[in-house]
């Protein structure tokens, strides 16, 4: 996983490895169907890869270009250099958050920009020394490689019309264009490209494959896009693809020219902004959890799930991130997405789903694919999620701390929000839940139980709503309710969450032995001191190796132990990089009153950041071999990174 770097245009994105392949991509959005997934089968799933052959070895290098996400493959050899060049093109004019809403539709429409935002994956090969030989191969596998295609190569090499093949299937129609730059054609001979199809094993149509070659100063470009009859170019040309490499750079060299973060971790934190930024769904500001399906959380096991929703959970700390990090307009996309949640998506009962799709629907049915294999032959391959009908009450915590926030930080909220969230605390549900059992967080698939998490979160909902009306002096008919509910939640959380042999917070009142780091979070959102021994008990407690009762592992941190919690998952799993990034935030605001704990917190930041990918990436998990797994990039991970770097450069900083 971690030879991946990704491109996007906040509709769709694609993964792209060091080896020039694309191995995973879903076109034309976020959750269709996969196009290209061999990450998860290397037989049936398809890809689109440009490599040198077998035969030559070659050196590979891949980076970003500066301050943008497009990405640069270079293969280095005794005979030559190539770049190529991944981008999804962006109209550097185009203004994401400059929205109307159509009168008849529940999601927002980005205003028509200057000129269209091209729904292309391109690829560009560059000769930057000497001469490489190249081959493409295009083996599309559409329909998450459910479904047959027709393969028509229109004519076998570049000519007027840039238009080379088509792949057509019962749902998708694409068409590949090819561009040839020539460059000085006296220094030899122009580059030549001949397309053949052929069939291959697994696969359910014919893929496409070329050998090229290319000398210095020469390119050819390769573009997959829509086959439909109205294009606004029609033949594309290197003066078209140009264009469209300048405007897609500028576009991302002035969105993070924007960030207001300017500490030591500069790098890696415009990194994990950027990523998170290609998360986005611009036609509603919907933030992915992550891009992939079914990538497991450990090799040949069975927690593959499908990420490319949007959970609740993430709302407060993806508007704190966004707001502290000087993006207000995307804080205010994402609090529309939310807001329009409230007003729409209550279940029967008031309570609110705690996923949505990018389109803000709820209806997330689960499917095993049986044809694929899995990543490294880890079954089942899961699209849907059946977590989405889950009862998982730390969400209206984090719901109400992201509204808080976005009161404290960005705007004043308005009156019908103020309703929403008095309906939802008060008179509907949220008060006649607070006593229940849960599926909690970690979204656990057996027995509900009193998850100590849940009721942290549940406390931070009655605890920010009284503060809000309180700040904005907002009438609050029910405030008694919500004083004692908040109140009779700590008192309860100290008695039945904490093991005093243990000296400890636990996970459940029902599983009262064993820990989990989701109380990491507690001093987070202020429900307990970062200095209150509890816990710091709790954290040195977590610090400790797996072997001596802890949860930790090179530095790493799991969100419990798999082999003592029966979860009704079962099987192993990695540490996580979100539980790993809390400690870190933890430990640096106990440091303010601890300063013990200031350089464990920085060694243990630094320790996590070079588990990183080359890229900067994280995924949602990290094995013991070292290792991502699980679906990449995960936008809690980059969250998570992101508020412990800004918090750890305040303290670190005032203590200077």
């Amino acid at each position: 996983m971690e030879d991946y770097g990704m491109i996007g245009n906040m509709h769709t994105c694609a993964l792209v490895g060091t080896n020039g392949s694309v191995d995973f991509m879903c076109w034309p959005d976020f959750d269709s169907p996969s196009v290209f997934c061999r990450l998860l089968d290397k037989d049936k799933g398809g890809f689109f890869s440009i490599s040198p052959p077998s035969s030559i070895s070659c050196i590979t290098k891949q980076q970003y270009l500066p301050s943008s996400n497009l990405l640069q493959t270079r293969y280095i050899h005794d005979d030559g250099v190539v770049d190529v060049l991944d981008f999804f093109p962006r109209p550097k004019t185009a203004s994401v958050m400059a929205m109307v809403r159509p009168r008849r539709s529940s999601s927002r429409e980005p205003y028509r920009a200057q000129e269209e935002l091209k729904k292309w994956l391109v690829r560009r090969v560059e000769c930057i020394r000497g001469e490489v030989e190249l081959v493409v191969e295009i083996f599309p596998a559409f329909h998450y490689a459910q479904e047959s295609h027709v393969t028509t190569v229109l004519r076998s090499e570049p000519g007027s019309d840039s238009k080379i093949a088509t792949f057509h299937s019962a749902s998708c129609k694409l068409q590949l264009d090819v561009v040839v730059d020539r460059g000085d054609v006296d220094a030899g001979e122009e580059p030549y490209v001949c397309f053949r199809t052929e069939k291959r094993d697994g696969m359910l149509g014919e893929g496409l494959v070329a050998r090229i070659k290319v000398q210095e100063g020469q390119a050819i470009s390769f573009v997959l896009r829509d086959d439909k009859p109205d294009h606004v170019e029609t033949d594309i040309t290197t003066e078209v693809l140009d264009q469209q490499q300048h405007n897609t750079q500028s576009f991302w060299y002035h969105w993070i020219s924007q960030s207001t973060y300017k500490g030591r971790w500069r790098e890696i934190v415009q990194r994990s902004l950027l990523i998170l930024k290609m998360l986005t769904y611009e036609p509603t500001g919907a933030i992915l959890a992550a891009p992939t399906f079914s990538v497991p959380e450990a090799i040949g096991g069975t927690r593959n799930w499908d990420y490319r929703y949007s959970w609740v959970r993430d709302a407060s700390f993806t508007i704190y991130i966004l707001l502290r990090m000087g993006y207000s307009q995307e804080a205010d996309a994402y609090m529309h997405f939310i807001n329009e949640r409230l007003e729409k998506s209550l279940n029967p009962d008031g309570g609110l789903p705690i996923m949505f799709t990018i389109r803000g629907e709820t209806d997330i049915p689960e499917i095993e694919l049986d044809h694929l294999e899995g990543y490294r032959g880890s079954r089942p391959v899961r699209i849907g999620n059946g977590a989405a009908s889950h009862h998982q009450y730390d969400i209206y915590g984090e719901l109400m701390d992201g509204i808080y926030l976005y009161n404290k930080y960005g705007k004043p909220v308005s009156w019908d929000q103020w309703c929403a969230v008095r309906r939802m605390l008060a008179l509907d549900y949220v008060l006649t839940i607070k006593d229940d059992p849960d599926m909690s967080i970690w979204e656990v698939r057996n027995k509900k139980q009193h998850f100590v998490y849940s009721k942290v979160m549940l406390w931070v909902a009655f605890d920010r709503g009284l503060r809000l009306a309180e700040k904005r002096n907002l009438p609050c008919p029910n405030r008694a309710k919500w004083l004692a509910a908040r109140d009779g939640l700590m008192e309860e959380v100290m008695e039945k969450g904490y093991n005093k042999e243990m000296k400890c917070f636990i996970q459940s009142y029902e599983a009262n032995t064993l820990l989990d780091a989701s109380i990491l979070i507690a001093p987070l959102v202020f429900f307990v001191a970062p200095n209150d021994p509890r816990f710091l008990n709790t954290m040195d407690r977590i610090s400790l190796p797996l072997e001596k009762g802890g949860l930790s592992s090179a530095g790493l941190v799991h969100r419990y132990n798999t082999e003592l919690a029966d979860d009704g998952v079962g099987g192993e799993e990695g540490a996580f990089s979100m539980c790993t990034f809390w400690l870190v935030e933890a430990m640096t605001r106990a440091s303010v009153y601890e300063p013990r704990y200031r350089a464990r917190a920085v060694s243990l930041f630094e320790n996590v950041l070079s588990f990183s990918n080359h890229l900067c990436m994280f995924s949602e998990e990290i094995a013991r071999t070292g290792e991502q797994l699980g679906n990449t990039p995960q936008a809690f991970s980059h969250l998570a990174l992101i508020s412990a770097a800004f918090n750890l450069d305040r303290v670190t900083e005032a203590k200077r």
